[in-house]
């Protein structure tokens, strides 16, 4: 195993700004970044299976809380791993996910109602748990940019479409739960196939990194 290890590492790749090599750490980086993501998609199917099907059990709103907390967190992670070459792009996600964070912690403590009820009843809500969204979005917009993948196209426009929709009262309510289910299916396709792809991949060419984080030195 360690001679394997090795000789993945000691394999030069030739980058547009250089020669590279991938470590085991961007390996192990990777397998995180994909693990969150499933994690989040089945915490989001769940969470939207009981939606759609469970919703008069009075146990299930408060399950779907629990699940959209994991969901949460599990998004977290994939947002701390995830490659993206344009540093300022990242950490707008992240930030983008902490205030959807903060925002639903927020509402969570100081309503009386389950949370995913209390946001659906108040669709102002959605400009502050939204930036959680708009963070996953941003990792629909990553993938469709980068490996040109169907299901993340379809999933870019979906997100917005539905939060504005509710959010303005623009969608009737059948059409909002087919949107999503549609998201919840899309979401775990892109998920699952994500583990079938090959881990340099979602590195991405580390000589651009590495020239981009020396930018600001040189022009000192």
């Amino acid at each position: 195993m360690t001679q394997v290890v090795d000789k993945l590492e000691s394999k030069v790749y030739q980058g547009q700004f250089g020669e590279f090599t991938i470590t085991q750490s961007d390996r192990t980086g990777v397998i995180i970044y994909r693990a969150s993501l499933i994690i989040a998609a089945l915490s989001f199917a769940a969470a939207t299976w009981l939606i759609l099907t469970q919703i008069e059990n009075p146990i299930t709103l408060n399950a779907v809380t629990l699940l959209y907390a994991t969901f949460s967190l599990a998004l977290g992670v994939s947002l701390y791993t995830i490659h993206i070459y344009m540093a300022s792009l990242h950490r707008t996600l992240q930030i983008f996910w902490g205030i959807g964070v903060f925002t639903s912690i927020v509402l969570a403590i100081q309503s009386q109602q389950p949370l995913a009820l209390y946001i659906y009843q108040h669709p102002l809500t959605i400009l502050g748990v939204g930036f959680l969204f708009a963070a996953l979005t941003g990792i629909y917009f990553k993938e469709a940019f980068c490996f040109n993948r169907l299901e993340t196209k379809v999933l870019t426009p979906i997100v917005p479409l539905l939060l504005v929709g509710h959010l303005f009262n623009l969608i009737p309510t059948d059409i909002e739960q087919v949107l999503l289910a549609i998201w919840a299916v899309l979401f775990l396709v892109f998920a699952g196939r994500k583990i079938l792809q090959e881990i340099p991949q979602d590195i991405g060419d580390k000589s651009v990194f590495e020239y981009l984080k020396n930018q600001p030195k040189a022009k000192a």
